[in-house]
């Protein structure tokens, strides 16, 4: 029994460290720069691990993909928990929490800029796309609702796509360059900009 444990534990770890592995590849040399061979070097295991573990290389990026994305998910979840019951604390701690780290992290943006380049020529990489960013949207939506109860269900969800357009917009700016403004004059323009959003 404590054998079977230990293998299984093994197996994750492996799995996860291919999966890291492939986040910092993307990060450093983008999706053409990603191989078997250098996946594996970065992971610190044999080529023929990879395939022990994945169908392949498009496979263990599409994991890396879900990997990423479930993460990023966990962190703004986390925030609007920490935020406690009111509902618009909550959904200012979901929004802003793209200003912080994790979330804000210049290596973040060079992997999801390599899994968006996939996503018109890789199938697989554009469902999970979808996925991901239809789950932050769903969540985005919940916690609009929950400040607003009696909004339209088509105003909440447009709502939502504004919100998380204006929250990418600043996350990718400031994962670029911080010279045109800081994180935290972020969080008081989305703040103001949800506030007038959600009481007109």
């Amino acid at each position: 029994m404590g054998r079977a444990s230990f293998v299984r534990e093994s197996a994750d770890v492996r799995r996860q460290a291919l999966i890291d592995a492939t986040a910092r590849c993307l990060a450093e040399r983008g999706a053409g720069g990603a191989s078997v061979r250098v996946i594996c070097a970065m992971a610190g295991v044999s080529p023929g691990l990879l395939t022990h573990y994945y169908e392949g290389i498009e496979a263990l990026i599409l994991a890396t993909y879900r990997d990423v994305g479930r993460r990023v998910g966990e962190a703004m979840d986390a925030a609007a928990e920490s935020a406690g019951d009111d509902p618009r604390a909550r959904l200012d701690a979901y929004a802003t929490a793209s200003f912080r780290p994790p979330v804000l992290d210049p290596d973040l943006l060079a992997t999801w800029v390599a899994f968006w380049s996939l996503v018109k020529s890789t199938p697989p990489i554009a469902e999970a796309h979808a996925e991901i960013y239809a789950a932050y949207r769903d969540a985005m939506e919940r916690l609009i609702a929950a400040c607003r109860p009696e909004m339209e269900p088509c105003k909440v969800r447009l709502n939502a796509v504004a919100i998380t357009a204006l929250v990418d917009g600043f996350w990718l700016e400031l994962c670029l360059d911080t010279s045109s403004f800081t994180a935290a004059e972020a969080c008081d323009m989305t703040r103001k900009w949800i506030s007038d959003l959600l009481d007109s």
